[in-house]
């Protein structure tokens, strides 16, 4: 199971850089989602990210499309809300697309149109939606059946029940808090990874 790593939007750019690149041997993608920064520190971080020669395939950009396509990054990540998937595969074909779904029929509609994965939450209790229930994994079963595209599970996913969303087939656990809202993020994500690769018997 892949090992997806959200940035929080609390650090600076340059101890941001700097973790990523201490972790970038540990996690299969990195999404920068970084809603409070303005381009140019976003400019920044890409460029200091591929300037320590963090792998580009593991860079993720939320939402700026013209932010990847600026830094060569081949992975761009649109919100719900977000551009219309259908529109930026058209233009731009060689791009890997995610897309955030809360529903089946989002995700349906969200293959339908392109996209190459689809990342669905929040699955657990999170602060970060604090008062509003986790959808749960019996919702993302049936997701994950219904589409011919990985489904990424994110939303309050914890080393403790990681492996759940393993045994819901996911393609990835997407984690946030659980990595860069610890002392030590770079081995928080090393913890995860571990767990992340652990080869489990699903079929319990």
């Amino acid at each position: 199971m892949e090992l997806l790593a959200i940035t929080n939007d609390r650090f600076p750019v340059k101890e941001l850089a700097l973790s990523i690149i201490e972790m970038q041997d540990s996690i299969d993608y990195i999404h920068i989602r970084e809603k409070s920064k303005s381009v140019q520190d976003l400019y920044l971080l890409l460029q200091l990210l591929r300037r320590e020669k963090v792998r580009v395939e593991k860079i993720v950009v939320h939402d700026r499309l013209d932010l990847a396509l600026l830094n060569g990054i081949p992975n761009v990540h649109l919100p719900g809300h977000g551009l219309p998937v259908i529109q930026v595969r058209k233009r731009f074909p060689e791009l890997r697309i995610g897309r955030s779904v809360h529903s089946l029929h989002e995700a349906k509609s969200a293959e339908q149109e392109g996209a190459d994965y689809v990342l669905f939450g929040h699955v657990f209790d999170t602060k970060c939606k604090a008062g509003v229930p986790g959808r749960g994994l019996e919702e993302f079963s049936g997701i994950e059946k219904a589409l011919d595209i990985p489904a990424y599970a994110i939303g309050g996913i914890t080393l403790s029940n990681l492996d759940l969303v393993r045994r819901a087939n996911a393609a990835g656990a997407a984690v946030m808090s659980g990595i860069f809202d610890t002392e030590d993020p770079v081995e928080s994500a090393l913890e995860y990874s571990i767990k992340a690769k652990a080869h489990v018997d699903i079929s319990i």
